[in-house]
C-alpha cells in the first residue's frame, strides 16, 4: 500500500499549478515577446535549446558527482526564481539571455524529477493521474489570461517571475515528504542506459517531434491568420483534453505500459499530420489540439510510470527522463525548429515521430531477449 499524507496531494497539486503556469508563460508566449524584441526565428530555436540543453546534462552530473538531497532541491528552487529575475535586465541581448536561460534550465532540471519521484512514491497510479492535472489547470489558466491581457512585452516576464516565486515557496514544503533514499547514484553500478538504448532513443526522437508544436505553434498559427487569443484558446483546449485524461487514464495504466506508449506516439504522429495539412483550419486544429490527451497526457504518465519501475535509482531515473526527453529532445527540437520552421515543419515533426514509433516497438522486442 502507498503511503498516504493527508496534506500531501494538496501540495503536490499546488507545486504543479504554479510549475506549469511558469512553463506556459515560457512556452506559449516568450517566444512571440522574443520576436516582437528583434530576434529571429533561429535565435528563438537556439533560446529554447538552452534551457533542455541543461535538463540533458544535469542527470550526468547526478550519476558521478551528485545526489539529488532536500538541500540542492531547495537550491535549485531559489535558482529558478533569480533566473527569471535577471531576464529581465538581459532580455536584450542575445548573449546574456541565453546564459541566463542556462541557468533556468539547470534550475528547472533539477526540481521536476525530485517532486515526481514523491509523488510516484507515494500516490497510487489513478491518485497520481488526479493530482497531476492541476499542473495542466495552471499552464491553461495563464495561457487564457495572458492570451487575454498581454499587451507588452515585459508583462509575459514579470508573470514569468510571480509564478517562478510561487513555485518555489510550495516546492519547499514538499520536503518532509521525500522518504526515497538520498544515495549517490555511483553506489549503484547496476544503472545503465545502454541496456535499454532503444527506449531511450525512442524517448529522445518522441520529444525531438514536439519542437516545432512547443516554440512555433503560436507563430505558426497567427501566421495563418489565426488570432492570438483563438490561439490561446487552442493551447487551452489541449489542455483540457490532457485534464481528462489524467482524471480518467487510471484503468488504462493498468495494462501494458509500453503497448499505450507505443498507441500514444502513432496517433502523435496523425497529430502532427493534421497541423500540416490543416494549419488554416480553426476546427480542425483544435481538433489536433485534443490529441494531446494521448501524445502527451497518457504518453507522459505511462513513460514515466515504465521508468520509475525500470530501475531501482528512482531520481536519478526520473532525471534522466527528463533530461533525454524534454532536455536533449527538446534541445534538439528546438535547434531543429527554428531552421526547418515554415509550411513543411510539422511534415518533417511526423517523420521523426514515425521513426520514435519504430524504434518502441524495436526495444519491446530487445526487452523480451534481455
Amino acid at each position: 500500500m502507498k503511503q498516504k499524507h493527508t496534506l500531501l496531494s494538496p501540495l503536490l497539486g499546488t507545486y504543479y499549478f504554479f510549475y506549469f503556469a511558469l512553463v506556459g508563460v515560457y512556452v506559449i508566449f516568450m517566444p512571440k515577446v522574443l520576436l516582437e524584441l528583434g530576434y529571429s526565428t533561429v535565435e528563438v530555436g537556439t533560446i529554447y535549446a538552452a534551457a533542455p540543453f541543461m535538463r540533458f546534462l544535469l542527470p550526468f552530473v547526478f550519476r558521478h558527482y551528485l545526489a539529488l538531497t532536500p538541500r540542492v532541491y531547495l537550491f535549485s528552487l531559489g535558482l529558478t526564481f533569480l533566473a527569471t529575475l535577471i531576464f529581465l535586465g538581459t532580455v536584450h541581448s542575445f548573449w546574456l539571455y541565453l546564459f541566463t536561460n542556462l541557468l533556468f534550465g539547470a534550475a528547472v532540471g533539477i526540481s521536476l524529477p525530485y517532486v515526481e519521484t514523491i509523488a510516484l512514491a507515494a500516490l497510487s497510479k489513478n491518485r497520481y493521474g488526479r493530482v497531476r492535472l492541476w499542473g495542466s489547470l495552471g499552464f491553461m489558466g495563464i495561457a487564457l489570461w495572458l492570451g487575454k491581457v498581454l499587451s507588452a512585452p515585459y508583462e509575459a516576464l514579470y508573470y514569468l517571475s510571480i509564478t517562478a516565486l510561487l513555485t518555489s515557496a510550495f516546492g519547499a514544503l514538499l520536503i518532509r515528504y521525500d522518504t526515497v533514499s538520498h544515495q549517490t547514484a555511483q553506489e549503484d553500478s547496476s544503472f545503465s542506459l545502454s541496456k535499454y538504448w532503444a527506449f531511450w532513443l525512442s524517448v529522445f526522437l518522441m520529444q525531438v517531434g514536439f519542437g516545432g508544436f512547443y516554440n512555433f505553434f503560436t507563430i505558426y498559427e497567427t501566421s495563418h491568420g489565426i488570432s492570438l487569443e483563438m490561439t490561446s484558446w487552442m493551447w487551452s483546449f489541449g489542455v483540457i483534453c490532457e485534464i481528462i485524461m489524467l482524471y480518467f487514464q487510471g484503468p488504462l495504466l493498468q495494462r501494458n505500459l509500453l503497448h499505450i506508449a507505443q498507441f500514444a506516439i502513432a496517433v502523435t504522429v496523425i497529430r502532427w499530420l493534421m497541423l500540416y495539412w490543416f494549419a488554416d483550419s480553426v476546427l480542425l486544429t483544435f481538433a489536433s489540439q485534443s490529441l494531446h490527451a494521448v501524445s502527451f497526457a497518457l504518453y507522459h504518465t505511462a513513460s514515466i510510470t515504465y521508468v520509475f519501475s525500470l530501475y531501482t535509482q528512482k531520481k536519478l531515473a526520473q532525471q534522466f527522463f527528463l533530461g533525454i526527453a524534454f532536455g536533449l529532445g527538446g534541445s534538439v527540437g528546438a535547434l531543429l525548429s527554428g531552421q526547418i520552421y515554415g509550411e513543411h515543419m510539422f511534415l518533417i515533426e511526423a517523420g521523426i515521430t514515425f521513426i520514435a514509433f519504430m524504434v518502441l516497438l524495436l526495444h519491446q522486442q530487445r526487452k523480451k531477449e534481455i
